[in-house]
């Protein structure tokens, strides 16, 4: 069962498309002496369905390789094409992968027998657990019954639940009390904790992980008040992310933090001067210190 904070990793790609090697090492290391306690690679944060297969097998295996054990990253393999799905699954298990995720086939319209099969077939694919993405981009909607039968699979443990609907989670967990559920929303995590997720998966960890450590140490010890504290601020933060693009303004921020990350994947552009200065402004605004 995966437990903590386990920070959605950017993929530092250069301006030629190839992993930094530099930049990952630093923000690996960083965030593991922060308190890090697993990383989710190659999920929306880390752009995993524009990556390459060849670019996604780097990031996988150079990350795992400096994270070394000491602790577990979860790899997110879901692509368009399920042969390539199973390739990248089986490349993870490989080079020490502690779990496979994946959202749910996308584009076109599939039934929940298909989406089981979907699952099923990649559960056999490994030997190493699965995790489910619910993610609102993938726009397929998982039932409590699609869910119980998902649970039903052997090795589908867990369910990284980007999702405001918690009520779901208390519901579907009332009936498999060992399923994992992961919070997905970083404005919502307390909630996510309090309707009974174990751990957190987000984007603003790669940013904020002393508040958003601070926000799960709080809420397990049972100090809620400073729980509430933290969780306001980092909804606050995440303000800035209203109407832009979350994965641009989430390398904007690195890069002015010292990463050298802010180069997008095509079509995705650059933020404009005007952007850029007005996310400054607002964050400064809110108590966040970057310049």
């Amino acid at each position: 069962m995966f437990k903590g904070i386990l920070p959605a990793l950017i993929t530092p790609l250069d301006k030629n498309g190839n992993v930094s090697s530099e930049v990952l090492e630093r923000l690996v290391e960083s965030l593991i002496e922060q308190g890090a306690d697993g990383f989710y690679l190659c999920g929306a944060t880390g752009e995993g369905l524009n990556l390459t297969v060849c670019q996604h097998k780097e990031m996988v295996g150079k990350t795992i390789e400096k994270v070394g054990g000491r602790v577990p990253c979860i790899v997110h393999v879901a692509r368009t094409v399920f042969s390539e799905m199973i390739e990248l699954a089986r490349y993870a298990e490989s080079v020490g992968a502690a779990a496979i995720s994946a959202i749910p086939p996308i584009f076109f319209k599939y039934d929940e027998d298909e989406i089981y099969s979907y699952y099923e077939r990649l559960a056999e694919s490994v030997n190493i657990p699965i995790v489910i993405y619910n993610s609102p981009a993938a726009a397929v909607a998982f039932s409590d019954k699609l869910l119980d039968r998902l649970f039903s699979i052997p090795n589908l443990t867990a369910i990284k639940w980007t999702n405001p609907n918690y009520a779901t989670v208390m519901s579907v967990k009332a009936r498999n009390p060992e399923a994992n559920f992961i919070n997905g929303p970083d404005e919502t995590l307390l909630q996510g904790l309090g309707a009974g997720c174990d751990a957190g998966i987000g984007t603003t960890y790669n940013f904020l992980l002393p508040e958003i450590k601070g926000i799960y140490n709080a809420f397990t010890s049972g100090d809620f008040a400073k729980a509430l504290e933290l969780q306001t601020y980092v909804a606050r933060v995440c303000g800035v992310f209203s109407g832009r693009s979350v994965i641009m303004v989430a390398k904007f921020i690195m890069s002015r933090l010292g990463y050298d990350v802010y180069y997008p994947i095509h079509p995705m552009r650059k933020l404009t001067e005007k952007e850029e200065s007005d996310i400054i402004a607002y964050l400064q605004s809110v108590g966040m210190k970057i310049e």
